[in-house]
């Protein structure tokens, strides 16, 4: 590894093993849902778990990995990110049903498509994951929920690929599950899920519908954001807060809090991830300020500089 980027062998090696699967340079703004971000000095997009371990293969174990989903819930910074970025979306889509109750699910799967086969299949609870942004992978990472039910709910087991290309299964009973927290997988990565549903639960299309109908009326759909900025707090709602204290459409430079709804955070005019950050951790500041209350951001951060 060079200070900034890689060396020209290392380069040559990705290049013949993976061929158009790894890039250099990449800008983020091409691979997150904020549109924002400078360049990775590796970016890895694997079309399958062989392809995957062989990266992890040639990777300098000291060389820092970071692994992300369709890029929401994300804030890379506009100084890029040192090492590489490997995202799921271009691994398989894969879903198998097991037996009556269970599925096996890859991780690049995205909540959408994974709640309407469920809802096919009559297994439950599932209308919830129409309601999450994104892939299963981010979903099983952040233990991510919608509509009052969370992720790690019908998680009975996980695939994990180690740093060293190895993989692994866990029971969910393994890790440490909170509110859009889950710890216990430092080290590796998720790539696939057992998922066990209520066999006396009947998932409804209609309740499904009801549910993506709130969506696009209450939500700025369409516009490039990460989904839910903050965490909402015990008792409460992070929109109902940020609202209260008069923030729906302040900007700073290209970010804007959605006037739609209020824990979006939208890039409304060229932002740079700059301008999202600085309007984070203004809106948080302001709550704080106003209604003594400390927002937690959902977002995660990755990258350089502001």
């Amino acid at each position: 590894m060079t200070d900034r980027g890689i060396s020209a062998d290392l380069r040559r090696e990705l290049e013949a093993a993976l061929g158009d699967q790894v890039r250099f340079d990449e800008p983020m703004s091409r691979h997150t849902s904020w549109r924002v971000g400078g360049p990775a000095d590796v970016l890895v997009q694997p079309t399958s778990e062989n392809a995957l371990a062989t990266f992890l293969a040639l990777w300098p174990e000291e060389a820092p990995v970071h692994w992300i989903g369709l890029g929401s819930n994300l804030l890379v910074r506009d100084g890029g990110i040192r090492g590489a970025v490997i995202t799921s979306k271009k691994l398989p889509h894969d879903l198998n049903r097991l037996d009556d109750t269970r599925v096996s699910a890859s991780v690049g799967l995205p909540c959408t498509a994974l709640a309407r086969q469920l809802l096919r299949w009559n297994l439950g609870p599932s209308e919830f994951f129409a309601g999450i942004p994104g892939s299963l992978g981010g979903a099983l990472t952040m233990n991510a929920g919608a509509h009052g039910h969370e992720t790690w709910e019908v998680v009975e087991s996980v695939r994990l690929v180690t740093r060293k290309g190895e993989t692994i299964v866990r029971a969910a009973d393994t890790f440490e599950v909170a509110y859009r927290s889950v710890t216990g997988h430092d080290s590796s990565w998720f790539i696939g899920a057992t998922l066990s549903f209520d066999a006396d639960y009947v998932p409804s299309r209609e309740r499904m519908q009801a549910l993506q109908d709130k969506r696009r009326t209450t939500q700025p759909l369409g516009l490039p954001s990460c989904g839910s900025v903050f965490r909402n707090p015990p008792g409460d709602h992070a929109a109902r807060l940020i609202e209260a204290a008069g923030l729906k459409g302040r900007r700073i430079g290209g970010a804007e809090v959605s006037p739609k709804h209020a824990n979006f955070i939208i890039n409304a005019e060229a932002a740079s991830a700059a301008d999202i950050e600085q309007l984070i951790e203004t809106v948080a500041g302001e709550v704080k300020s106003q209604h003594g209350i400390s927002l937690r951001h959902e977002v995660r951060f990755l990258g350089d500089g502001r």
